[in-house]
């Protein structure tokens, strides 16, 4: 018989093209997915992968037993899905990604009751980018994930996925204290132009926004510094080194240096939850979505 473990691991070598990216999806060293395709090799007397450069590409047959997998795999979900349907409790292991401000602003407090109510729910975190969460989630990497997307930038999610919206979350124009804008309540993209702006690297949900909202405006954005983690935004902000949008979830206490302003019309970016429609009735799932909606109400509250 066919060992499950070592069919999870030439699967996720066929979705993500090469071992070490399996390795980092499956939460194992690449040595150790090596050592389960040599050992699925051995076991179906089969050569499955074959060397091409510095990389490794799969077999006929084992493209073929990739795709047999697949449908494996997802038969194994349903009969756990099933089984703790039956138990009538949320037990197991949940695999929940969400971006990063979500992860410092909305998951403490929702992984602590979490982990207070359910005993037997084995919770682990991932910090991921939107697209990149819906995608792991299609794949069975991740089994819930926090997204979110801007009115004018909406987020692509596959059909075979449901979601639950959370709330929204709105960002400020964050501009140096001796900044010529510093004194005033609220902006318009107008009040903008020349501005250079501390941003998220290009292909982001939030440099995407950006860009658009401001072309939207009939002002072409300057893009001066693209820097992934807010906190080391705010650290060029507050020296004078541009202005920046940040979000309110998880904004930590603006530095004395700074200044938030209102952008009108007010940035706003929708939260919710995603998951696989098939896995739905775990109640592993629907314990995790309802703490998040419950942790999301509180957050609200306290901003």
């Amino acid at each position: 018989m066919i060992d499950l473990g070592r069919l999870r691991a030439l699967h996720a070598v066929a979705v993500h093209g090469s071992i070490n990216a399996a390795a980092a999806a499956l939460g194992y060293t690449p040595s150790a997915v090596s050592q389960q395709i040599a050992k699925l090799e051995r076991e179906t007397r089969t050569t499955l992968l074959e060397r091409r450069g510095r990389g490794v590409v799969l077999t006929d047959a084992a493209q073929s037993l990739a795709g047999t997998a697949h449908s494996v795999l997802a038969l194994v979900e349903q009969a756990e899905i099933r089984l703790e349907q039956l138990r009538g409790a949320a037990v197991g292991r949940v695999r929940l990604g969400a971006f990063a401000t979500a992860c410092r602003g909305l998951l403490p407090p929702a992984v602590a009751a979490l982990a207070a109510e359910q005993a037997e729910l084995d919770l682990r975190v991932l910090e991921v980018d939107p697209p990149s969460a819906v995608e792991m989630v299609s794949r069975g990497e991740l089994d819930v994930a926090v997204v979110h997307d801007w009115t004018n930038t909406p987020l692509a999610v596959d059909e075979s996925l449901a979601r639950h919206p959370l709330g929204e979350d709105h960002a400020d124009v964050l501009v140096p204290a001796g900044h010529r804008l510093a004194e005033q309540s609220s902006v318009q993209p107008e009040d903008l132009v020349g501005e250079r702006w501390i941003c998220q690297p290009a292909g982001s949900i939030c440099h995407d926004w950006l860009v658009r909202t401001m072309r939207e405006a009939r002002v072409e954005p300057i893009v001066a510094h693209e820097i992934t983690e807010y906190q080391t935004q705010l650290e060029f902000l507050a020296l004078g080194q541009g202005i920046a949008l940040l979000p309110r979830l998880g904004r930590a206490a603006l530095p004395p240096t700074v200044r938030a302003l209102r952008l009108r019309p007010v940035p706003t970016r929708r939260l919710f939850a995603v998951w696989r429609e098939r896995a739905s009735r775990r109640p592993a799932i629907a314990v995790t979505v309802q703490a998040l909606v419950r942790t999301w109400d509180k957050v609200v509250q306290t901003t």
